[in-house]
């Protein structure tokens, strides 16, 4: 299946107005040693890699300053990674697009068929990286509205909680009766009310009317001051959203087991349908959510998101094919894998560059988008692919195997390693949380150990040993009345060393 990075817009973030943000540098603008760099923050070791995939992405500043004439020439190099699982092929990709800010998909190839066959075609995978480039863009367009989507919320919902009075005010009862209006055209006559101290007073209807708008203006400004505060999200308030004229079309959806269109028929027909409004009675807070919605929808254009976000794609799109091993092989055979090279003839046009047609967005072109591959080609050679597509793929890294003291480094060096990620979970709970030296080492001796015994899953098994060696302290964890908890060599040991020994455990297990 398709794994798609940041397909979903994050929550926007209010950036305070008095905090100065300096833009962070474009990565492609980074020198290639700044970029490996980078990528040493949460890799550890395959520099070779590194290093290609930073020159890839520098060339695409480059190519952006070089001349217009030439520009359009200067096709991106793209890159076979070979290695094992579990050494850090998919993780440099993806972290690279995450760095650099560029719309960035993961694909199997073995999931791919050959065109006549059932099954997704590869233009598809072109089709899901326009998509996350939407969400994207989308994503950043409603960070910047939010402000001003925030204060529209604000003044609807105090339209809410306090409507507006549409009739002027009536004047108070029990008053003498006002004189007859003067037949020359001058003032009107006053009007009679009776104070707050009970005495009758003479207004002109101007005052009452300024009197009474003054009054509302106070009592807005005191609920604006309570809806700030959080004091009226209990509130019961009416709302009027709009919806699709008919409900969604179900019957369109893709049986349960069966690949789905690469075009949300629904989505676009609904779009097509007429809107009607819908009123609901919510809480305050469901409220804001609602029509927070809805602004943002209002304030961000579209068009503009999908010109940027299309922009994006063809000029700093990332596309990562793993398991390309699985579709090559002998060429010139029959049977059942006589679909792999169709494959691969499939994949050739969407590499070397061509336009793929999106139904919602319309052409795409690919000749600038950045294709990585990697595979482990433990029985295949990247030999074996058909010439053509070999010849687009002019870059080829071999990755190192993981050694122990790799897994130490990967535990204790990246900003996000698992040991902090840990460390960051028992600090919830008022507790701390601290591996020695030593007892870091054994994790490590124990994870390639079970890697030798068991498949070489690489940096992956160090996830299955952190979870069983603390499995008991996080269930524990709220109860346990001492909050500081070390681990050394001797505890490792003896809470893992039961399971690597028992055949049947670690095979579960680990």
């Amino acid at each position: 299946m398709t794994d798609i990075v940041n397909t979903s817009p994050s929550p926007p973030r209010e950036t305070p107005p008095d905090v100065a943000r300096d833009p962070a540098p474009w990565l492609e603008e980074l020198p290639p040693r700044q970029i490996v760099a980078e990528l040493d923050r949460y890799i550890v070791g395959q520099r070779e890699a590194k290093k290609s995939v930073a020159i890839a992405v520098r060339n695409r500043w480059r190519r952006a300053q070089a001349p217009e004439e030439i520009r359009d020439e200067i096709v991106p190099n793209n890159i076979i990674m070979i290695g094992p699982t579990g050494v850090g092929k998919t993780e440099i990709a993806r972290r690279l697009a995450r760095l650099a800010g560029a719309p960035f998909i993961k694909v199997e190839a073995s999931k791919f068929t050959e065109v006549g066959y059932v099954g997704r075609d590869v233009e598809s995978m072109i089709r899901d990286l326009v998509d996350v480039a939407i969400n994207m863009v989308r994503s950043e367009r409603e960070d910047e509205m939010f402000p001003a989507a925030e204060k529209r919320v604000e003044q609807r919902l105090l339209d809410l909680l306090l409507p507006p009075q549409p009739d002027p005010p009536a004047t108070t009862a029990a008053a003498p009766s006002p004189p007859p209006a003067p037949s020359d055209g001058g003032e009107p006559p006053p009007l009679f009310v009776v104070s707050a101290s009970g005495q009758v007073e003479a207004r002109s209807s101007t005052e009452l009317v300024d009197e009474d708008v003054a009054r509302r203006k106070r009592t807005r400004e005191k609920m604006r001051a309570l809806l700030k505060e959080g004091k009226l999200e209990d509130r019961e308030v009416e709302v009027e959203l709009s919806q699709s004229g008919f409900p969604a079309l179900d019957f369109m959806q893709a049986p349960p087991g069966m690949e789905g269109p690469d075009v949300n028929i629904t989505e676009i027909l609904q779009e097509m349908l007429p809107k009607k409004a819908k009123r609901r009675t919510v809480k305050v807070s469901e409220a804001r959510r609602l029509l927070l919605d809805e602004e943002l929808k209002k304030l961000v254009d579209m068009d503009d998101v999908v010109n940027e976000a299309l922009d994006r794609v063809e000029n700093h799109g990332v596309v990562f094919i793993d398991e390309i091993d699985k579709i090559a092989g002998a060429r010139g055979q029959t049977g059942p894998d006589v679909s792999r090279e169709g494959v691969q003839r499939d994949l050739l046009p969407i590499v070397e560059g061509s336009t793929v047609q999106t139904m919602r967005y319309g052409y795409v072109r690919t000749d600038h988008i950045l294709f990585i591959a990697a595979g482990a080609f433990h029985v295949a050679k990247p030999s074996d692919l058909i010439p053509e597509l070999q010849g687009r793929f002019p870059i080829r890294v071999e990755l190192k195997p993981l050694t122990e003291e790799d897994f130490v480094r990967i535990m204790t060096e990246p900003e996000n390693a698992l040991t902090k990620q840990y460390q960051a979970l028992v600090s919830v709970e008022g507790a701390t949380l601290e591996f020695t030296e030593a007892g870091i080492r054994e994790m490590a001796r124990i994870a390639m150990l079970v890697n030798d015994r068991l498949e070489n899953i690489g940096a992956r098994r160090l996830h299955t040993i952190m979870t069983t060696l603390l499995d008991d302290l996080l269930f524990d964890l709220p109860d346990v009345p001492d909050k500081h908890i070390v681990f050394d060599e001797d505890q490792v040991r003896d809470r893992l060393m039961k399971v690597v020994d028992d055949e049947d455990l670690r095979n579960y297990i680990l």
